[in-house]
């Protein structure tokens, strides 16, 4: 007889009943969208509607989504709005970038990513992870509290620091969390003028505020980029082969113009540790609240770690530790939504002979934090069961009804890297401390580009013994 208890189900918005007007969308899109969505986007495959008066698909059947993004993906481009909202923060970099500028950024940044470049940064991983742990450890045997959300964010921007950059990113400093926070809940926040489509040249009132911290931005980047350069002319044998050198060796009338390698330093510095972060935080949180699924995880961290020193193996013998992270990019997915414009007409044929017709410029929205909720793909799709994921229950999730790193040309193209520095790094955390919920830690899932706990992620950590 199974004893495990009711398994933790974390707050999440109530599915809306009533269609909300346009008034509520208009400040619900802007404050919070997970908030947004009503009961048809958790049950149908598909709705076809309008949405601020533009035609709109919410795809949530996976032979759709394969459809759009995968066997038809040369119609579909990225949705307007979304490129309104992220382009003035990363420009031309990987994740806005589109046609030929696109090519030429992906093609230059894949052999840093292949599954055997990011095994040879597990050590790195490893080593900044542990000395991570030592503001914990400073706080004593009985623990201290810590805002978990901020601190994760730190220890990726660590990691990304020493592996991609060889902890050569100049101008960060303490404040680098609050800054990357700050900048998601300014300029990556949609602006009425988004909604309605107007030109990018009209400034954005509520992106005002969001000027100082990506003047930053760029001013880390550039001097990031000037010493690096000076380094290869100066004493090029000394470089580091790293994701820095091997971007800038890339610039050149054939390759990268300097302001693309800088648009993607940017991504990458800004962004790209931040998905991973948030998708640790929120693990942390739900193995707080689920004691027989965090006694697995601490006996296989204990069982592992103890018979094999090299991390590179542990994705593979974790599945445990792999699973809660998995579980938890499904309840919070670091990217909630994906959206894509149909270039022309389309038509989707599912196995049961259902079509629908997707017309030319509709916006089709496939939405992770709908699709990894739907009722009719998951069960009990609002509770934390990292079950689902462990290696002899995969097989029953279709590749396309999980999604927290898209799918097709445009997949994620730090997938493996997140995964293994996810793994390696709740290792770890939790091989050597308990994180803990105190009375009042109640996060609310936010929309800013990625899904994040509202007010942070207060919790105590203390020694494990």
């Amino acid at each position: 007889m199974d004893a495990r208890p009711e398994p933790f189900v974390p707050p999440a918005p109530t599915p809306r009943t009533q269609p909300p007007s346009m008034l509520e969308v208009i400040r619900t899109v802007m404050n919070n969208p997970l908030e947004l969505w009503g009961e048809p986007s958790y049950n149908e495959p598909w709705i076809l509607t309008k949405f601020l008066n533009e035609r709109t698909l919410i795809a949530n059947h996976p032979g759709l989504i394969r459809h759009v993004l995968v066997d038809n993906a040369a119609n579909y481009r990225m949705g307007v709005i979304r490129q309104l909202v992220l382009r003035p923060i990363l420009n031309d970099g990987l994740l806005t970038a589109e046609g030929e500028v696109w090519k030429r950024s992906r093609k230059a940044m894949a052999p840093v990513f292949t599954p055997r470049h990011a095994r040879g940064f597990a050590t790195q991983m490893l080593e900044r992870s542990g000395n991570f742990t030592a503001r914990y450890a400073a706080a004593g045997p009985d623990g201290g509290i810590f805002d978990v959300s901020r601190d994760m964010t730190e220890l990726t921007f660590d990691i990304l620091a020493e592996t991609l950059f060889s902890n050569e990113v100049r101008g960060s400093d303490d404040g680098f969390a609050e800054d990357v926070d700050r900048l998601l809940s300014t300029m990556g926040r949609v602006d009425p003028l988004d909604l309605v489509k107007a030109p990018s040249w009209i400034p954005r009132v509520m992106r005002i505020a969001g000027r100082r911290v990506m003047a930053k931005f760029r001013s880390i980047v550039r001097q990031t980029m000037d010493a690096r350069l000076e380094r290869m002319k100066a004493a090029p044998d000394s470089v580091p082969e790293d994701f820095l050198t091997l971007l800038l060796r890339q610039m050149g009338p054939d390759g990268l113009s300097e302001q693309e390698i800088e648009d993607n330093l940017v991504t990458f510095i800004g962004a790209g540790h931040e998905t991973t972060a948030r998708a640790l935080a929120w693990t942390l949180y739900c193995l707080a609240n689920s004691p027989a699924e965090r006694l697995e995880v601490e006996a296989e961290i204990d069982r592992v770690t103890a018979s094999e020193p090299d991390p590179v193996k542990w994705l593979d013998q974790m599945p445990w530790t792999r699973a809660v992270f998995e579980e938890a990019m499904r309840l919070y997915p670091p990217a909630p939504s994906l959206n894509r414009r149909a270039v022309e007409e389309d038509v989707y044929t599912a196995p049961d002979g259902k079509c629908v017709t997707i017309p030319k410029d509709v916006t089709v929205l496939v939405m992770p934090w709908t699709l990894h909720r739907h009722r009719k793909l998951w069960d009990r799709p609002g509770a934390f069961i990292p079950q689902r994921f462990l290696p002899e229950n995969r097989g029953g999730i279709d590749r396309f009804q999980y999604l927290p790193f898209g799918a097709g040309p445009r997949v994620c193209i730090g997938a493996t890297f997140a995964l293994q520095e996810a793994v390696i790094a709740l290792a770890v955390l939790l091989g050597r401390f308990r994180f803990d919920v105190l009375p009042d830690t109640s996060p609310w899932p936010v929309q800013k580009l990625t899904t994040q706990p509202g007010g942070g992620l207060k919790m105590r950590v203390t020694p494990r013994g």
